[in-house]
């Protein structure tokens, strides 16, 4: 008996400090936002923020992929899908779109994968979804509605907020491409080597596209403004990429191992709100009582979303679960 209260008290504690690591992360991922505004403004480009960001983690976290090299050899289509469109595709729409449209409108289009998710898995894979799951993508169409305020005629950027939505899309296409590989019964590769290739496919995409051999790099010398406070640009980048990258994806996946990837997505739902809160307070972006509404409406649908167990008897949804899910629950924040 007092081998089982000792066994108890452990799994008690493990899930206390997964708790805490998933809300760190949750933490950590939705200050990237706020600490790049700030950069864009100042005169950097959106895509080289993204570059600087991605290469910068790649940097950080090389000696992790020298040390799950076999991963090119085994899943070389995980690991390029991952870079593309979790790393690459993600950031430079989120990050294009929040130069745009407020931060916390933008990531709110964003949590609309989950709904996209079971959308595909529907209507063009024509497997069965649950009920749950389907209200889960009428809440969060709707409460997106209230957020972009569509009885005014979509007050925000319509360029953002499809930026936004193709933030959206890129996770759809990650998890796609990892239900895909999710019957081959491989060992589950480990998140962090996932990660840290998908940050080096990421780092040699963006190099092409964003061409940071033209950046100002004296940008990066000077102080930005955070809402009326200047802040050092190279104080910004260190928190975008040590903490809002490496730190954050570090975290996400331990706390995934130690909890679990449901419970770890209702956490990472937070990502939003503090995203949210943070503009709020340091970048004077404020949101209407209705957008706070709408938002909280598009949090629990895409919740509920990505929570819902398959229909019985039916092959399982692509957003359902299985050990592709726990790579992807914290691999494609912002």
């Amino acid at each position: 008996m007092p081998v089982h209260t000792s066994e108890s008290s452990q799994d008690s504690r493990g899930k206390g400090v997964g708790l805490g690591l998933a809300l760190a992360s949750a933490l950590a991922f939705g200050g990237s936002g706020v600490a790049a505004k700030p950069l864009i403004e100042a005169g950097l480009d959106p895509l080289h923020v993204v570059w600087l960001r991605v290469a910068g983690a790649a940097l950080v976290m090389l000696p992790v992929a020298v040390r799950h090299r076999a991963l090119l050899r085994r899943r070389p289509a995980l690991l390029a899908g991952f870079g593309l469109l979790a790393v690459a595709g993600v950031q430079a729409c989120y990050f294009a779109a929040i130069s745009r449209i407020p931060v916390g409108v933008a990531l709110l289009v964003e949590y609309l994968a989950p709904a996209l998710v079971l959308g595909w898995v529907r209507f063009v894979q024509r497997r069965p979804v649950t009920r749950a799951a389907a209200l889960g993508v009428v809440l969060a169409v709707g409460g997106l509605a209230c957020v972009v305020e569509v009885w005014s005629g979509l007050s925000f950027d319509a360029l953002g907020l499809l930026l936004a939505l193709g933030a959206a899309c890129c996770q759809v296409g990650y998890f796609v491409l990892s239900d895909q590989g999710s019957d081959s019964g491989d060992q589950a590769p480990d998140p962090l080597g996932v990660i840290a290739f998908g940050l080096l496919v990421g780092t040699a995409v963006l190099s092409v596209v964003a061409r940071p051999w033209t950046m100002d790099w004296s940008l990066l010398a000077r102080s930005a403004d955070m809402d009326g406070t200047p802040v050092a640009a190279g104080l910004l980048l260190g928190w975008i990429v040590l903490v809002a990258t490496v730190v954050a994806y570090v975290t996400g996946v331990v706390s995934v191992r130690r909890l679990s990837p449901a419970v770890a997505g209702v956490v990472a739902c937070l990502e939003a709100v503090i995203a949210t809160v943070l503009a709020w307070v340091l970048l004077g972006e404020h949101l209407s009582a209705p957008q706070i509404i709408g938002g909280a409406v598009v949090l629990a649908g895409a919740f509920i979303a990505q929570s819902s167990a398959p229909a019985k008897n039916s092959p399982e949804p692509v957003a359902s679960g299985g050990t592709e899910r726990e790579l992807s629950a914290r691999g494609t924040a912002t």
